[in-house]
């Protein structure tokens, strides 16, 4: 990896010497009552030169999976780096962090407004200055996501196909799964990958839900991966995950075939084979049982927590071709 780090990082106005840490304001705009809403960018750079790496979370105001992640490496000390810069960002959309919303006030997903506009919406306007004033500083990203409201996602790294230095480094993350995925228009990841800024986008758990399994999975992801690039202090140690990580070439959604009252039977992470009983949807008058059966063999990787459905909504996100 290319390391861009000079002995004087410039971000947000401050000039930041190496063996520093600072604490900067990131803030766009304030609230109806004027009052100012300030997000924390916190950074810590050691004296030795080395990559620039940046931890960021809360695009989506209620996945808070991701917020916790990043508190933890900032609590914990993982983010004073042995070389190099670690800068985090814990909550990118504080707004609707605030209210435990999705969406910025404007009522947009921040997460399809890249690169973003100096002049745009809100939503526009924190993205911009994401992209010109901290993303070209850094030279790797690790940016936090949950599962949509009441899909529970098995912690997971997304990266794109033919990507070497991010597949290495997916695999040393040591996530249960890595799914290749396309980027998605306007999202950050593809902002980042036209400008060349390689990411590893973690997902886990679901919205306005704490999962320790989630978490302890992106802490010592964050571990490993600062461990392979010489930045972790010696005194963190680093664990082996217990089973290599499944690369997962091509997945599919199982849906509701009915409306009703529904129960998941399957575990998240459970390898199951076509035909497999997988939950069941119910009536509130009991007339009514209809089991999901797997439409294929390969792994669950997604499961939704909601009781009630609709005929359609998505019920498990299953693999349907791994890696060879």
């Amino acid at each position: 990896m290319t390391t861009t780090q000079t002995d004087i990082l410039h971000i947000l106005g401050e000039d930041i010497p190496l063996g520093a840490h600072k604490e900067i304001n990131f803030s766009v705009a304030r609230l109806h009552s004027a009052t100012k809403v300030e997000v924390p960018v916190i950074i810590e750079r050691s004296k030795k030169p080395g990559p620039i790496v940046l931890f960021t979370a809360g695009i989506h105001g209620d996945e808070i999976n991701g917020v916790e992640i990043v508190r933890q490496i900032i609590s914990k000390g993982i983010n004073k780096p042995r070389k190099g810069t670690i800068i985090c960002i814990p909550v990118i959309n504080i707004f609707g962090f605030l209210h435990m919303e999705r969406e910025t006030p404007d009522g947009r997903d921040l997460n399809r407004v890249f690169p973003g506009s100096k002049k745009g919406s809100l939503a526009s306007q924190i993205a911009y200055k994401l992209m010109t004033e901290i993303v070209p500083q850094v030279d790797l990203i690790v940016d936090h996501h949950t599962g949509g409201s009441d899909r529970f996602n098995a912690p997971q790294i997304r990266v794109v196909r033919d990507e070497a230095f991010l597949q290495k480094l997916a695999r040393i993350y040591g996530a249960p799964f890595v799914l290749y995925s396309k980027n998605i228009t306007k999202s950050f990841r593809a902002a980042c990958y036209k400008q060349s800024i390689p990411m590893l986008l973690f997902e886990g758990g679901k919205s306005l839900h704490f999962s320790s399994n989630v978490i302890n999975t992106g802490v010592n992801g964050a571990k490993r991966v600062l461990s392979h690039l010489g930045m972790l202090h010696h005194k963190f140690k680093v664990s082996i995950p217990k089973k290599s990580c499944v690369f997962i070439e091509e997945s599919r959604w199982i849906r509701a075939k009915y409306s009703g009252m529904f129960k998941a039977i399957i575990k998240i992470n459970a390898y199951v084979e076509k035909g497999d009983t997988l939950g069941n949807i119910t009536d509130p008058f009991g007339k009514f049982n209809h089991f999901i059966k797997a439409d294929y063999t390969g792994y669950i990787i997604n499961v939704n927590d909601a009781p009630l459905v609709y005929k359609g909504d998505a019920l498990f996100h299953m693999s349907t071709a791994l890696e060879s």
